[in-house]
């Protein structure tokens, strides 16, 4: 009885190896054709020019946006807009510090509202922790006591596979956050 639950098992898994192999090719088997000359390089050409173009789209929908609002908003090197609402005395937070921060995320979309820590406080270590990359550049533009508002592009926040629950693929959001303070980072305890 063993032998035959076995043999029910090794069967198809011997046949599948079989197949498996035997299709196998070496690349001299493969037909060239002269007509399709793609390579690798081509391809990353391709994939940059048409990530290029999608930035520049997301970049005229943002001035869109400040223009239909009239805003006064400036442009950072990498592509993030943002103005500051209140002016804070505090010193300026740099990477490595822990910021303490509250926020509310929407969509520039519709506006809809993602997040919002509301009064409660959220630390995230400038530079270095899991967050967005754009709120670690508005973070550091930022002084204690300063709360702006910054419209990130979708490839300096989520990217084009969102953050898979509030913030769709391919989203542009608009992060209002206050600095409520920086202290510097504990040191990492050594084993």
């Amino acid at each position: 009885m063993k032998s035959y639950s076995l043999n029910k098992f090794f069967a198809p898994l011997a046949m599948a190896t079989a197949l498996l192999c035997g299709c196998g090719t070496d690349d001299n088997d493969i037909p060239q054709n002269p007509h399709h000359d793609v390579n690798q390089k081509d391809v990353n050409k391709g994939l940059i020019e048409s990530h290029k173009e999608f930035i520049k789209q997301q970049d005229d929908e943002i001035q869109q946006y400040i223009k239909r609002r009239n805003y006064d908003m400036q442009k950072t090197a990498s592509g993030i807009y943002y103005m500051f609402e209140e002016h804070g005395k505090g010193e300026q937070a740099k990477g490595g510090e822990i910021a303490s921060v509250n926020y509310k995320i929407s969509l520039m979309k519709d506006g809809t509202v993602c997040y919002d820590t509301k009064d409660s406080v959220k630390q995230i270590k400038v530079a270095e922790d899991n967050v967005e990359t754009g709120v670690h550049e508005a973070v550091q533009i930022m002084h204690v006591g300063d709360k702006a508002l910054f419209i990130i592009p979708s490839d300096l926040a989520n990217g084009l596979v969102g953050d898979r629950s509030k913030i769709p693929p391919g989203a542009i959001v608009i992060y209002d956050i206050k600095l409520i303070a920086v202290q510097q980072a504990k040191p990492a305890l050594s084993k």
